[in-house]
């Protein structure tokens, strides 16, 4: 392959030890043996907090270091005058044992802004008390591998007061009155800075109450016992914390296998169990709602989160040409498909692209000199000046590129 024609590369991922994590479903989908600790994430990309890494001929190396020395070359001209000399998305294998916090991320102005406050205010990066790790927005998606629970977007407020006062519990009482009478953006607005700040005690308070209650409503019969259930397991591992309050006000989402939902900036959210990929732009910035042990910072989470009610942003699987399925999100930074092969699929881009394999095998051809083989688990970086690639065999993968200009 000539200088100017980069080849196609296999990654060798991190994972992510969080206490969250599975034990078991990372290392089922990739073929190894359970470490016995959990792993809760798989990155893909060129994040500087987990690169990937990946062998040029001299030696396995990181990502965001390859791409850092000929940044045209590997991410093309395009995207390097939209995003600069970074790869802008960043792809993971997610799987939630247990539910990861309720947070919610910030628009790119509002990323900015933050981010340089900060650092003129010096406070490390590293700081646990720090908001802002870079001057970047983080739209994400997720698309399920396996039955996904999770929460997405305020609930209308009357249908959650209605959920609450069937626990028939006094501590409530208060919020369930503000839910049925105030506007909703207030209404949603009180709620969750009581719960968290002004009235954390009658939070708390609340989160200790809950709990039994959310298990008795899970186990009775009725239109909404799926989604007490999903509530009683963060209640679970998360007791007397009151983001509990926080995610009761979010809708609950059951995802099937193949089924995708999407997060924009300021909607709240939380994983709750399951398995999936997931794709973002490349940043790490996250304001925590609770059920974390981690910082809380209300009247920055006030400034952030969009308090508009309404359904989750599902994504629908929309069929491509060559049999490629698409879900299509408002994202500039990242694009998601799905490839069935049996078949063969050439792979023609004028961007970067990272494949996933999540089962069969599949064989990638790019020029005589570049012959990569991508099982379950594995994946590949393909950069946007390499040659077209082709891939043949009998397997599933994912394929991230970055988004249309029109977004």
């Amino acid at each position: 392959m000539s200088q100017s024609q980069p080849p196609a590369g296999l990654l060798t991922n991190q994972i992510r030890p969080y206490a969250w994590g599975s034990r078991t479903a990372i290392a089922r989908l990739t073929g190894r043996t359970p470490g016995g600790g959990p792993e809760a994430e798989l990155w893909m990309g060129a994040h500087p907090g987990a690169p990937s890494r990946t062998d040029r001929g001299d030696g396995p190396e990181p990502l965001d270091r390859v791409i850092a020395r000929d940044p045209v070359r590997e991410l093309g001209e395009s995207v390097t005058g939209r995003f600069g000399p970074r790869l802008p998305f960043l792809m993971k294998i997610l799987a939630a044992e247990h539910a990861l916090s309720v947070q919610v991320h910030p628009t790119t102005a509002q990323a900015e802004a933050g981010f340089a406050a900060e650092e003129e205010a010096g406070i490390p990066l590293d700081a646990p008390h720090r908001i802002y790790r870079d001057p970047h927005h983080k739209p994400e998606m997720l698309c399920a591998l396996s039955g996904f629970d999770a929460l997405c977007g305020f609930r209308e407020p009357a249908a959650t007061a209605d959920l609450l006062a069937a626990l028939h519990l006094p501590v409530l009482d208060h919020w369930i009155g503000i839910l049925r009478t105030a506007e909703p953006e207030t209404a949603l607005r009180t709620v969750l800075t009581e719960a968290l700040g002004t009235d954390r005690p009658r939070g708390t308070a609340a989160a200790l109450a809950l709990a039994a209650a959310l298990e008795d409503a899970a186990g009775a019969s009725g239109p909404d016992a799926g989604t007490y259930a999903a509530y009683a397991g963060a209640a679970r591992d998360y007791p007397a914390d009151p983001g509990l309050v926080a995610a009761l006000l979010l809708n609950h989402v059951r995802l099937q296998p193949g089924e995708a939902l999407y997060l924009d900036a300021g909607v709240p959210h939380a994983y709750l169990h399951g398995t999936g990929v997931e794709v973002m732009a490349n940043s790490d910035n996250v304001l925590r709602c609770g059920l974390t042990p981690k910082h809380v910072d209300v009247d920055a989470l006030a400034a952030v989160v969009d308090f508009r009610p309404g359904p989750p942003s599902r994504v629908p699987a929309t069929p491509g040409p060559g049999g490629e399925v698409h879900y299509r999100a408002p994202a500039a930074e990242f694009a998601l498909s799905r490839l069935d092969l049996p078949g063969t699929v050439t792979l023609d881009d004028d961007g970067p692209q990272i494949l996933l394999c999540t089962e069969g095998s599949a064989a990638l051809r790019q020029d005589p000199a570049v012959r990569l083989t991508l099982g379950p688990g594995a994946s590949a970086f393909l950069p946007a000046a390499g040659a077209p690639a082709e891939l043949t065999g009998a397997a599933r993968l994912y394929r991230v590129r970055v988004g249309s200009t029109q977004h």
